[in-house]
């Protein structure tokens, strides 16, 4: 027997350009082998799969080899970030409270 095709999308976004691939796979597809199988990173040169961050809709699955998609489901590829999200927030306080003490 044949195995079973289910719909998946894999999604990879720079600031300045975003690329969404929907592909059919085999049931029993990980994530990182529908990554592969996207041929997302031919459109991204610097883009390094293998121990690349990898979510599910905006949550992150810690074993994308291991992880195993459903029918309709997101892997989204993730960038490194280039900021500690912490860091801005402080130093956006920071400079509001100085802002308003030199009023």
């Amino acid at each position: 027997m044949a195995e079973e095709k289910i719909t998946v999308e894999v999604a990879y976004a720079l600031p300045d350009r975003q690329e969404l691939v929907t592909l059919q796979v085999d049931e029993g597809t990980s994530m990182f082998d529908a990554a592969m199988q996207s041929r997302i990173a031919d459109k991204f040169p610097e883009l390094e799969l293998e121990g690349t961050p990898m979510g599910i809709f905006g949550k992150t699955e810690r074993k994308p080899k291991d992880r195993i998609l459903e029918a309709g489901e997101r892997v989204e590829i993730y960038r490194p970030l280039i900021a500690d999200p912490k860091e801005v927030r402080k130093r956006r306080a920071a400079e509001a409270k100085a802002k308003r003490e030199n009023s």
